[in-house]
């Protein structure tokens, strides 16, 4: 390792290597710096039926797509984890794995100094450019009364669950109605156990509407490339929940309201806790009408589209709901409903405090357009709607890694070349 690369990339999943993948056809000298091993999070934080929420033909890398049998299928876990291998045989990015960038400062001369912790010890390295590649909300979060609640009771976060046998015996409790915690509560109530979910504000999606996958009429209909600045909704619909719904067994709505009537027991917003005692707000009804409207609404979105094009589909249909609370529920007594485990999937917060550069705002998220800083060789890759609601996907990936690539290879030679790929 030398002590000067002319670009850094930080980070080995997905994002920071296909940024590696243009630099390299560009003939860029770059180094990718990966704390654990490439797309490690993928066979790490992921459960053992776990599968992907977007059709298997999304999947698009730099110089690399799904050529499967099923190209409308949800490929598994496993199967994305060899889908990825089999991209990384593809190419030789300069990949240093287990080693963690632990600070980013910046330097006169509009150069960056890197502190690395690797097997070797730590070292310094410098670089005219920085590429940010380690994910968008990188920190799980639970809450500050965790630590509060009855020691007795099994706490995990969602990237710590993998299958039901982890768990102690008992009833559990997901917290969290994104799509990692209704996935979960789905598996786990596909199992036999007796799930408790408390639910926040994420929408629902139909995975099947007027015979095609609802993603593949969203792609088609434009959403995944409509620019963050044009999306409908602006800054709120980009900070809502992704809308949940799974590609198990082929594929299929998750309907909490049908969990309700085969036993899964539903709760709003957990607000506060304390030993064995668990307190929640009135916002059930309110919670599963509105996750229903949403579904409703992008059903008629898709109507809107099949008429406007003159698009042979089966009829047009909407939601009916199967189940409503009687009541909105505000208490739990885990012992008394024989809970032992509680899974926390209410999300991840962002954390560059590593980075010791002006770009970022007061919630601590990078200030950026298109990845690009206002900062002098800083960018990002891989960040939740960076550029469109396809950013961060596989489907916006490459694009969006192509974007950065350019603009780094344009710094780095001083205007003087551009990146020119085969596509």
């Amino acid at each position: 390792m030398k002590s000067h690369v002319p670009v850094v990339v930080i980070g080995g999943g997905q994002a920071g290597l296909s940024v590696s993948w243009y630099l390299g056809r560009a003939g860029v000298e770059h180094l990718v710096v990966e704390a654990d091993t490439a797309v490690h999070a993928w066979a790490d934080k992921r459960w053992d039926n776990f599968t992907l929420v977007t059709p298997n033909w999304h999947c698009k890398l730099p110089g690399y797509t799904y050529d499967g049998p099923d190209p409308d299928g949800f490929m598994t876990r496993d199967q994305v984890v060899e889908w990825l291998h089999g991209w990384l045989e593809t190419f030789e990015p300069p990949l240093v794995e287990h080693t963690k960038v632990t600070r980013l400062q910046r330097l006169s001369g509009d150069r960056f100094e890197l502190t690395l912790d690797g097997p070797d010890g730590m070292r310094s390295v410098t670089c005219d450019q920085a590429v940010i590649a380690t994910g968008g909300y990188p920190l799980p979060v639970v809450p500050p009364f965790a630590s509060s609640l009855d020691p007795a009771v099994h706490q995990v976060h969602s990237e710590e669950y993998f299958n039901p046998e982890q768990l102690p015996d008992g009833s559990v409790l997901v917290v969290g109605s994104g799509q990692s915690g209704t996935q979960i509560a789905e598996d786990l109530h596909l199992a036999g156990r007796q799930v408790h979910l408390a639910i926040g504000n994420a929408p629902r999606v139909a995975r099947f509407y007027r015979g095609r996958d609802c993603m593949t009429w969203l792609s088609d209909m434009g959403l995944y490339d409509t620019p963050t600045q044009e999306y409908p909704g602006g800054r709120a619909a980009q900070e809502k929940t992704n809308h949940y719904v799974t590609g198990r067994d082929g594929g299929r709505d998750i309907d909490l309201r049908r969990f309700a009537t085969e036993g899964m027991k539903l709760y709003g917003v957990l607000t506060d806790g304390k030993d064995a005692e668990l307190r929640f707000a009135p916002t059930l009804t309110a919670a599963l009408d509105r996750a229903d409207a949403v579904y409703n609404s992008i059903c008629g979105d898709i109507d809107r589209h099949i008429e406007k094009l003159g698009i042979e589909a089966p009829e047009a249909s909407r939601y009916e709901p199967v189940w409503a609370p009687e009541v909105d529920p505000t208490e739990l007594d885990l012992a008394a409903e024989g809970v032992t485990s509680i899974i926390w999937a209410i999300g991840y917060r962002p954390d560059y405090r590593w980075i010791e550069a002006s770009a970022f705002d007061g919630g601590g998220r990078p200030m950026q357009t298109r990845g690009i800083t206002e900062v002098p060789g800083l960018s990002f890759i891989g960040l939740p709607w960076m550029h469109t609601w396809g950013s961060g996907r596989f489907l916006g990936i490459d694009r969006d890694a192509r974007y950065v690539a350019e603009h780094v290879v344009e710094s780095v030679c001083d205007g003087r070349a551009r990146l020119v790929v085969a596509q």
